[in-house]
């Protein structure tokens, strides 16, 4: 009997072809996440009020996890464990990548970027969302505009109003429900 595996585990398709160096260096990406997070998460203050349970302990459980589960994901890629090729059910393996698109999404999260502290976030966010929508094709614009700038509003208002996290309000700079 071969220990070699040639279909995924209850796949019942072939797994992908060549070495696994992809899903290895996938699964190093996850562990280093979990150790960055475990660097960054130990140069959190705790104040000497804290109880048992202070400020590291979420992201000192979340690291765990990441490198828990990359350490999993490592020792059954080297044990041949691996995923299937993507059969490309419902995607053209022959379509080019739309750069055009790319760069318009890209250009809109570095205009959004520019535009957070001058005009405060609900204004550069609505146009992250308006532009992202009108990049990838959603018509009518007026309705995508709209769609923009409610839900640019709700989320200042539940981040900055709600839960107090510090988003710029920009014009909304007066009005304490949407915090700031």
């Amino acid at each position: 009997m071969s220990t070699s595996v040639q279909n995924a585990p209850g796949s019942g398709t072939a797994a992908a072809p060549g070495a696994p160096i992809g899903e290895l260096v996938f699964a190093l990406i996850i562990v280093s996440i979990g150790v960055v997070g475990f660097v960054s998460g130990a140069g959190i203050q705790t104040p000497p009020s804290a109880s048992d349970i202070g400020p590291r302990a979420f992201p000192f459980a979340v690291s765990g996890l990441l490198v828990a589960v990359g350490a999993g994901l490592v020792f059954q890629v080297l044990r041949g464990h691996r995923g299937a090729a993507d059969e490309g059910e419902d995607v053209d393996l022959d379509a080019k990548t739309d750069w055009l698109t790319v760069g318009k999404l890209a250009g809109f999260v570095l205009l959004h970027s520019f535009l957070i502290v001058p005009l405060g976030w609900p204004v550069a966010a609505a146009i992250l969302f308006f532009g992202a929508a009108w990049s990838l094709g959603a018509r009518p614009w007026w309705r995508n505009l709209m769609t923009a700038i409610i839900l640019a509003l709700v989320l200042q208002f539940v981040f900055g109003g709600l839960l107090g996290v510090s988003l710029p309000p920009g014009f909304l700079e007066g009005l304490g429900v949407f915090g700031g």
